[in-house]
This record gives structure tokens, C-alpha cells and sequence, in this order.
């Protein structure tokens, strides 16, 4: 396991200014901020991204994209997590499905859907859990069997983010039996249109009534043979590379910063020494993840596969996230009275909402400590 020391470069840097500038221009005065990658469903702000070259920003230009770093991509994530942007609608192809297909797809499927990524066109969903699977992936009962010209699959998906609104998702699926009970072998991952025959999107609402999450069931789907992504049987090695975009963005420790924001902008001077440490203790384990989820951003523009840094960073990241959480609210209901209808109390009492799920999203904590300690004895 290793984290490179690194520092943004002045061009960088200036990118960074260059999307500040262009927030502080598109989103409303009255802007209500989203709390990380799962925000409103917004084509028309991802497209204003995309015209930017703000979208599928690592994609090389012959497929539609912009050829640019994943450290260049990590600034404009960062920047729009921050301010809370309506990133839902494009988030998910940009930040995983883009480069998966970019690796693992064929040629084919790179002209196919990498342009309409980049345009902020094509939208993409996650088609990787499973009922009563948890983390563990390996455990997917959704198979697909060979037929002529392609498979039909049959199974269910769930916690499929923007599945009733988005085009597509990757479905991680059992193509052949297990082998001498090694669940890993034998998984593939097979691209279907989510609003194709035999497919059944269900919300799964919030205990508030808003609705991201769905379940997603598929019963004898057809999928050609074209539509395979990467090769038969390859599955488990392609998403765990896929987990390492999945699990070591800025979403994985920036989700609650408007929360913070917003408690010091209305708190001012009623924050007291107590609270100023407690803050204080945060921005430090804050900038400390950063730059473990650059030093990964980095990697990967080197070419490496750090899934086992990524896991590292996602469960550092998201653990700070609801430890953050609580903190606020404690301090919230304690000391500081906010008024019962401000931005503050709207943005804590959803951060409080989805906070339970950033541990198990992604990887619950136990996979992720798994995967590290394993990378630390290698």
C-alpha cells in the first residue's frame, strides 16, 4: 500500500478558479445544496458541464472526451461536491462507467456510449447489489444464460441509484457456475437498458419520501452478445478495478461539507472554544483524506490500480462523514440554536438521513478494513 506525497500544479490550481467562477455564475442565489454525488437529477446543468469539457474529462478526445488527468477531474469533483451542484443525472458514467468502458469495453461499445457520456447524454446506473448480498458481490444470484445471439438474465438488483430516470446500467451477473465453491469465478458483467423488456424499476423511497434508490428486477432480459462488457467471466476482476474510481473520490469524504459550511456561516461568534476544537479536529482529519484520495487520483494517472488504497480511503473518508454528522448535530441541539426552519437544520436533518448508508455504500466498513488490512500483509 502506498500514498505518493502530491500538490496541485499552478494550472491546476487555475482550473479550480475557473470552476468557482463558473458555479458562482450558474447556481441560483436561493441554490439548495445536494449532499454529495447522489444530488437532483439535473440533464441540463450536466450538460452546461459537458460544453465546459467538465464531463467525461478522462475519456480520450476520439471517444468524445477531453483527454484531460484524473487529477484534473478530481478538482472539478471536488469543487462541485463543495458547493453542492445537481451532479445526479451525470455523476455515476462519468466517474466509474466511462473508464471501466474505456479498459474493459469493446471497441464498439466505446463509440457507442462514451460520446453520449461526455455530451451528458447517456446516463448510467450501478447494477452491482443484490438482496441480501451486502458487500459481498461475489454472492450475486442474477444470472444470465447463453442463448442464441446473446443472454437472458433474470434476477434482481437494488440500492440502483437514478435507475428511473437513467439509460443504462451495468449489471454484474453469474454467467457459469461457481467452480469448487470459488464464488469469484464465473461473473460477468453484461450492459442493459434499463428500459428494456423484462426489466422493472421500483422505487425504494426514504423515510422522508424522496426517491433516489430502486429496485431493479429483470426477468429474461435479453442482452445481445455485443452488449458484454469485457470478457465472459471477467467480472469480479473488472469491478474491483472499478471500485477503485467507486470508493476513492472526493464523494467519499465531501458529502456533509455544505453541512459544515453552513454551521459556521450561521454560527459565527456562538461557536465556542469547545466547538472551535471540535471543528478544528475535523479539518485536519478533513485535509488528511484529501490528500490520501489525491495521492490515489494520482495513481491513477500513472497507470496503477489502487484498489487497495481506494478501500482504504472510502472507509477513512466515509466513517469521517457521519462522525461529522453526529458531531453537528450534538453541537446543533446543544449549544448553538439555528432556528428549527434554517438552511443549516434542512441540510443537517438530510445529511442525519443518509448518513447510516455511507458505511455500507460502496463497501461496508468490514469489507473495506478486509481489503486493507490483506493489502498491508502483501
Amino acid at each position: 500500500m502506498h500514498f505518493g506525497a502530491t500538490t496541485l500544479s499552478p494550472a491546476e490550481e487555475s482550473l479550480r478558479a475557473e470552476v468557482r467562477d463558473f458555479l458562482a455564475a450558474e447556481l441560483p442565489a436561493d441554490h439548495f445544496p445536494a449532499l454529495g454525488f447522489a444530488a437532483r437529477h439535473d440533464p441540463d446543468f450536466s450538460r452546461k458541464l459537458a460544453a465546459r469539457g467538465w464531463v467525461g474529462m478522462a475519456i480520450p478526445p476520439e471517444y468524445g472526451g477531453h483527454g484531460r488527468t484524473a487529477v484534473e477531474r478530481f478538482i472539478v469533483a471536488e469543487e462541485l461536491l463543495a458547493a453542492g451542484a445537481p451532479i445526479g443525472a451525470h455523476f455515476v458514467a462519468d466517474r466509474q462507467t466511462g473508464p471501466t468502458l474505456l479498459h474493459y469495453g469493446t471497441e464498439e461499445q466505446r463509440r457507442t456510449f462514451l460520446p453520449g457520456i461526455s455530451a451528458a447524454e447517456i446516463f448510467f446506473s450501478l447494477g452491482m447489489s443484490e438482496p441480501d448480498s451486502g458487500s459481498d458481490l461475489a454472492s450475486v444470484r442474477t444470472r444470465a444464460t447463453k442463448v442464441e445471439g446473446g443472454w437472458t438474465v433474470t434476477g434482481t438488483k437494488v440500492w440502483t441509484g437514478e435507475a428511473h430516470l437513467n439509460h443504462f446500467f451495468a449489471v454484474l451477473c453469474r454467467t457459469s457456475p461457481m467452480e469448487d465453491g470459488k464464488k469469484h469465478v464465473g461473473l460477468s458483467q453484461l450492459i442493459v437498458d434499463l428500459r428494456g423488456p423484462g426489466v422493472t424499476v421500483s422505487p425504494i423511497p426514504f423515510i422522508d419520501g424522496s426517491h433516489h434508490f430502486n429496485e431493479v428486477a429483470l426477468e429474461d432480459v435479453f442482452v445481445p452478445d455485443d452488449m458484454v462488457l469485457g470478457e465472459v467471466g471477467s467480472g469480479w476482476k473488472q469491478v474491483t478495478s472499478e471500485l477503485a474510481y467507486e470508493r476513492s473520490g472526493p464523494d467519499r469524504w465531501l458529502s456533509t461539507f455544505p453541512v459544515l459550511r453552513e454551521f459556521l456561516r450561521k454560527a459565527g461568534a456562538a461557536v465556542d472554544d469547545g466547538d472551535a476544537t471540535v471543528v478544528g479536529r475535523f479539518a485536519a482529519r478533513f485535509w488528511a483524506i484529501r490528500q490520501l484520495s489525491l495521492s490515489v487520483a494520482r495513481a491513477l494517472d500513472a497507470g496503477q490500480a489502487p484498489a487497495v488504497e481506494a478501500a482504504l480511503v472510502k472507509e477513512i473518508g466515509t466513517r469521517f462523514e457521519q462522525d461529522l454528522v453526529e458531531a453537528l448535530r450534538v453541537a446543533a441541539e446543544m449549544e448553538v440554536d439555528q432556528g428549527s426552519g434554517s438552511l443549516f437544520q434542512r441540510l443537517l436533518a438530510e445529511a442525519v438521513l443518509n448518513s447510516p448508508g455511507y458505511t455500507l455504500r460502496g463497501g461496508t466498513t468490514e469489507i473495506l478494513r478486509s481489503v486493507a488490512a490483506k493489502g498491508l500483509g502483501s
